[in-house]
């Protein structure tokens, strides 16, 4: 079953580009604008969204990233309220939208009724940073079934042996962690990223994008020279909180992607 990732996917090698992926934490600064904001960076020529479900201990990330996981918490957004989101949107987008969450929230939800109820409402693929695929076998079972992807990571720890296992589990594409960290916009890319990304794509046809760290345009650019695509999360985060109160906040974010893409 071909969702609207590997679609996109598709659409992108047939004219030799790369994804550009945006990352916003959903309910920050509430609902209504994150709403807005998926409209505005379709507009914009994203190629895939991510909507951050906020979570009370979000190991993988930054301060910027769990500042505003805990913001939107604090105005009680809960997974069900980011669905029905995406539900409203989809009259108006067809845009490929992953949930990136931690496992809990999915849990509580229960598997089998998350991966159906996710995919009714027009979500196309699933992130989940604390469930290894080892872990996950319910969720990849329940998805595929559904005809959600699931996307699991590698990072640059990743034995060969387990990146092959990562890759195999991975529908949509594969999440390459460019650094050992949690996320966050970095002055520098590590100078081994490019060889190390390589190596992946000799044993994978699966589309392989980068994030962590990626916060430039410049950056972008160096990671498009062998990656399928790029994915920058906290810089989008940080240009939303320093315009929020801002009537021109969704516009102006909107620029600041516009910029980073154009490569």
């Amino acid at each position: 079953m071909r969702n609207r990732i590997d679609k996109k996917f598709a659409e992108l090698k047939r004219k030799k580009q790369k994804a550009f992926i945006a990352f916003i934490t959903a309910g920050f600064p509430d609902l209504a604008t994150t709403e807005k904001l998926v409209l505005e960076l379709d507009k914009r020529g994203v190629d895939i969204i991510e909507l951050g479900v906020p979570f009370s201990d979000p190991m993988a990330d930054g301060p910027t990233i769990q500042e505003a996981s805990f913001a939107a918490l604090k105005k009680k957004t809960t997974l069900k309220q980011i669905l029905d989101l995406v539900k409203r949107a989809r009259r108006r987008t067809q845009v490929p939208i992953c949930l990136m969450t931690y496992y809990n929230p999915v849990f509580a939800f229960g598997d089998a009724q998350f991966a159906k109820k996710a995919v009714v409402c027009g979500v196309d693929g699933i992130i989940v940073p604390d469930l290894p695929p080892e872990e996950g076998k319910g969720l990849i079972k329940y998805s595929l079934k559904a005809g959600l992807d699931t996307v699991f990571f590698i990072s640059p720890t990743t034995s060969l042996e387990r990146a092959k296992l990562v890759a195999k589990a991975s529908r949509g594409f594969i999440y390459y962690v460019s650094l050992t960290g949690v996320t966050g916009a970095r002055k520098g890319l590590p100078k081994d990223l490019l060889a190390k990304l390589r190596q992946v794509k000799k044993y994978t046809q699966k589309p392989l994008c980068v994030g962590f760290g990626v916060s430039t345009n410049r950056q972008v650019k160096d990671v498009f020279k062998v990656a399928d695509g790029v994915i920058v999360g906290s810089a989008i985060v940080k240009k939303i909180k320093e315009n929020t109160g801002n009537k021109n906040l969704v516009q102006r974010v909107g620029d600041f992607v516009s910029h980073l893409k154009h490569v």
